[in-house]
């Protein structure tokens, strides 16, 4: 991950969405007053991609370029220094997914359970799944990874789409309609199975080890759910996860090894760094951890339902946006206010990313923006 100016300057799937408010009513948030600027950030771009209404967005970034896709079936790479179009096409199907890319080939997942490949920008294979996806795929090693929402795993060529291995796995009945966890350490594949972190051999999906970050409790399946979400903060061997509304913590992923757990009832996913662990509450509270031992380190309440994404730790910032549109930008040392970013208003679809030394935040009316320091 870049920070360069910005360290110098300061089965049967649930409807249940991570995000989701139950009742009539949607608590008020508390007014944050007018906007301190402690960290001079400044919008250096802006693009538009489609709507992206109820995709289980998850951004990519891969060098200087950011991958986007939209409910409709339109997927865009951009260069981070400038909002260009890298490339930009359509699969012409309603996506359920994110978006994975190596580069080569970029594949994302349609409603109609299709997964696609695209190479050059343009459509080169489509794959029949069994069930739906809402994981983007991961496109490694000329292979493309899925997991799918049967808690099958499956491999398959990046250049052809042809099958290569799958591994189906059995577990809780429900699954979030969310983005989960699916992503390369070395040279093995971990993926989120139940509130555990599983490892599998990316050549065959031989299981290595199972590191469990919560268990399911209650006394109905939906109180069982624990499955993990992403985004997930990983360093060298040490990655990091939040299982739903359970627990974080940090695993040893040499060893299969959890190194800590702490309780925590999120439903998002946790940013990081070499020193702190962050994640945003299911009620906007936000909460920092020692990286390396779990001890809480400070939390900040200001932010209460306001439907909080994931936190970007980027320089000495800690980063997230709302359901309002706005982006947060909090100090790292104990969570203080630096600064207050607007977009469209229409929400916030994914975490925020950086790429190109750029701070880029998607929104649910499809405005992609990218912010620099000064």
């Amino acid at each position: 991950m870049t920070v360069g100016r910005w360290a110098a300057s300061a089965a049967l799937v649930t409807a249940l969405g991570g995000c989701a408010w139950f009742g009539t009513s949607k608590p008020k948030p508390q007014d944050l007053g007018p906007n301190v600027v402690k960290l001079d950030i400044r919008q250096a771009w802006t693009a538009r991609v489609g709507a992206i209404k109820d995709v289980s967005l998850s951004t990519h970034v891969l060098g200087d370029a950011v991958y986007v896709s939209a409910a409709d079936g339109t997927v865009v790479a951009l260069n981070a220094r400038n909002g260009q179009d890298l490339w930009r096409t359509t699969v012409g199907k309603p996506l359920s997914s994110g978006v994975g890319s190596d580069g080569v080939t970029t594949a994302v997942v349609t409603k109609s359970n299709e997964l696609i490949g695209i190479i050059d920008g343009k459509q080169a294979w489509s794959k029949r799944l069994e069930a739906g996806a809402y994981t983007a795929p991961l496109v490694a090693g000329a292979r493309v990874f899925l997991v799918t929402a049967d808690r099958t795993i499956a491999a398959y060529d990046a250049r052809t789409g042809q099958a290569l291995w799958s591994q189906p796995r059995t577990g809780e009945p429900l699954v979030l309609r969310q983005p989960g966890v699916l992503q390369a350490v070395g040279n093995t594949l971990v993926t989120g199975m139940a509130g555990r972190l599983v490892a599998l051999q990316p050549d065959n999906g031989a299981v290595l080890w199972e590191a469990p970050l919560a268990s399911p409790r209650g006394t109905n399946d939906v109180e069982r759910l624990v499955d993990l979400v992403g985004p997930t903060f990983t360093q060298g061997n040490v990655v990091c996860a939040r299982a739903f509304q359970a627990s974080v913590g940090c695993v040893d992923a040499a060893r299969g090894q959890v190194l800590w757990t702490q309780t925590a009832r999120g439903s998002v996913g946790v940013g990081g760094d070499a020193e702190l662990l962050a994640g945003t509450e299911s009620n906007g509270v936000v909460q920092a951890w020692d990286r390396a031992d779990g001890k809480k380190l400070w939390s900040v309440e200001r932010f209460q339902h306001r439907r909080l994404t994931a936190p970007l730790l980027l320089g000495r910032s800690v980063i997230m946006g709302d359901d309002a549109g706005l982006v947060h930008v909090l100090s790292k040392q104990d969570g203080s206010h630096l600064n207050r970013l607007q977009t469209d208003g229409s929400g916030m679809a994914a975490a925020p990313v950086v790429a190109a030394d750029t701070l880029v935040v998607v929104t649910r009316n499809g405005g992609v923006y990218g912010f620099r320091p000064e």
